[in-house]
């Protein structure tokens, strides 16, 4: 697929409606951002004097070998290509800067680049509607997130340790705070106490005013379950592509809001011990030609399609978990007997589900699936195209999910535990069920062989293999005197 058919899944603004509204802007920079294979985004900036129509299709060229899971050495250079229709002005910058969100090109063939995140999502949906299915997949997430007053780590060949804080820890009860003044959320009791207690709801309602100024739908903010700082801000639902841009765009903008007042903010899965971690329940529907086809006369009152997108998503779970929670911390999250999605299985309003199907409208139009396990830690674009992917597989291929599950499942008897698939235990395992099961993520050339493989071996080398070869500071604890 050409990058101009790619472009055209984008509606708004063109190339000369970005330039027009950079000079009524008083734009001097041009900031051009674009996600690492990982998930974070990187950048580089260039004069405004630098952005001219033709920069839409013949791009920038940078270092490809320097980002994390792209080129060799000895194919570095890379094309960055602005979509003009993700252009804002940066709301952190000192100087009026024009942020520009970009695919990446190759330079000699001028085909959009394999391993480029954002560019499979794009694939994804230009799949979805070749299939004839629908034409547009609505994605919901519920990043969640916690804000410390202080972090430090570090990881040698004689010391390793994390040291985290939050003045708004319970552990911090006892601290001389000159005065101290109480009001501590209680361990899983963050949930939805007032200010004093709550003491990041102006921190908060800061980070849904910048994105609202940068164009993100905001439809709530509040604390979340854990104590130190943990919350949620909800974005309204948004096409697939649009929505994974806009997930980059708010991590962006609540770090940087959190480290204009002295804090810092992380959507690390499970940074707190003993506590609730942070996941990113996804919701979605599919639609065509303006009409919902997710609502239906099925159970919970869905549509035969819904059910098989469920079926293809648990069919799938434990391989698109390798990109939905793509971390090792991700399983310190995703673990039985807890309060976490691990068990396989759907519901209505049954939140220890993984896949669940909100009722809290009658409405054809909200209706839509919740799947319960991802976590902020993924690449958005590789996570939800993914999920996308698996849920297409299951219409194509029929796929019943079975029975729903009514009971609360961290209360059901190991006998009957035991006939509910699990989600991975641990990030290898997603790798390791990527790899045997990832002909669904090929279809339509959506996914590459080269970019999943590429995938596996860098979370393999740089993650799992990388903490692998540490000791851990509660080995110590637990062995030093054997």
């Amino acid at each position: 697929m050409a990058l101009r058919e790619v472009l055209e899944l984008a509606e708004g603004m063109t190339s000369k409606d970005v330039l027009k509204f950079a000079e009524e802007q008083n734009v001097v920079c041009v900031d051009l951002k674009f996600i690492d294979l990982p998930g974070v985004w990187q950048h580089f900036v260039v004069p405004i004097e630098e952005l001219k129509e033709e920069s839409f299709e013949e791009g920038f060229g940078f270092d490809g070998s320097s980002i994390r899971g792209w080129q060799a050495i000895h194919t570095s250079d890379m094309l960055i290509i602005p979509d003009p229709d993700t252009a804002i002005i940066d709301p952190f910058k000192k100087y009026p800067t024009l942020s520009l969100i970009c695919n990446i090109v190759d330079p000699i063939t001028k085909e959009p680049y394999a391993r480029d995140p954002r560019y499979v999502a794009q694939k994804a949906v230009s799949y979805m509607r070749s299939t004839g299915i629908a034409d547009t997949a609505y994605f919901g997430p519920e990043a969640e997130f916690f804000i410390f007053d202080d972090i430090r780590y570090d990881q040698n060949a004689q010391s390793g340790y994390y040291f985290l804080d939050s003045n708004e820890g319970i552990w911090n009860s006892g601290r001389d705070g000159g005065p101290n003044l109480g009001y501590k959320p209680r361990h899983k009791e963050g949930y939805f106490p007032v200010p004093p207690t709550d003491s990041l709801d102006d921190i908060r309602s800061e980070m849904v005013t910048v994105m609202q100024k940068s164009g993100i739908y905001v439809e709530a903010q509040h604390h979340e379950v854990a104590t130190a700082g943990q919350g949620e801000i909800d974005m309204r639902f948004s096409p697939m592509v649009k929505m994974a841009d806009h997930l980059l765009l708010f991590k962006y903008i609540v770090k940087n809001v959190a480290f204009a007042h002295g804090k810092t903010a992380t959507f690390m899965p499970k940074p707190v011990f003993g506590d609730n971690g942070s996941g990113m329940h996804t919701h979605q529907s599919l639609w065509k030609d303006g009409e919902p086809l997710f609502a239906g006369s099925e159970y919970a009152g869905i549509s035969e399609m819904a059910l098989y997108y469920i079926g293809g998503i648990i069919k799938h779970a434990k391989a698109i978990a390798a990109f939905t929670n793509p971390t090792t911390n991700s399983y310190k999250r995703l673990v039985p007997g807890f309060e976490a999605p691990v068990n396989l299985a759907y519901s209505a309003r049954n939140r220890s589900a993984a896949i669940r199907i909100p009722m809290y409208s009658p409405s054809p139009k909200a209706k839509r699936i919740e799947v319960r396990f991802p976590d902020p830690s993924c690449n958005p674009y590789m996570a939800f195209a993914a999920m996308l992917m698996a849920g297409l597989d299951g219409i194509e291929n029929r796929l019943y999910p079975g029975e729903a599950m009514e009971k609360d499942l961290y209360e059901l008897p190991p006998e009957e535990v035991a006939k509910i698939p699990q989600m991975p235990g641990s990030l290898d395992e997603a790798l390791d069920a990527l790899e045997n099961d990832h002909e669904f993520l090929l279809k339509g050339d959506v996914f590459t062989e080269d970019a999943i493989q590429a995938w596996i071996n860098y979370k393999r080398e740089n993650e799992v293999d990388a903490l692998r070869l540490r000791p851990h500071p509660y080995e110590f604890y637990m062995y030093y005197d054997i």
